[in-house]
């Protein structure tokens, strides 16, 4: 399965310099919280409507498998945010390894825009793939 992390674009970028990512949402580490808020492709337009629609700095969206997540040891866990409606937690760091897709994005009018989608590697420059239909285009 598929979950997505609206992130900084800066503690991204600082996330690949060390091979590690401990946010777990704006302005909180994973040491803070005890684990890393994700989505759901589906939820994460909303989250990103509702925690980050004031923020004028570059985001990116990072995708992961949760198999392949698990499959490290890390533990996905999907639990009710208060509002009967459930949110996938990671309760570890992410390997920047496990990111498959990073999405730049910016928040536009208070909703979650897409610049591009692209894969990624640590090395390798991104390269363009088409857009998800589940979040608006640029």
């Amino acid at each position: 399965m598929i979950v997505v992390h609206l992130a900084l674009e800066s503690d991204w970028l600082a996330a690949v310099e060390v091979g590690s990512y401990r946010v777990s949402t704006r302005g909180l580490s994973l040491d803070a919280v005890g684990f890393i808020h994700c989505a759901t492709p589906a939820q994460v337009a909303d989250v990103a409507g509702l925690f980050y629609a004031d923020i004028t700095a570059p985001l990116t969206l990072l995708e992961l498998d949760t198999d392949r997540v698990t499959a490290s040891g890390t533990e996905v866990r999907f639990e009710d945010a208060g509002s009967g409606e459930s949110f996938p937690h990671l309760y570890g760091p992410i390997d920047t390894g496990w990111v498959h897709r990073v999405i730049p994005a910016r928040m536009v009018g208070g909703r979650l825009t897409l610049l591009e989608a692209s894969t990624t590697t640590l090395m390798d420059p991104p390269t363009p793939l088409p857009p998800e239909p589940w979040l608006d285009q640029d």
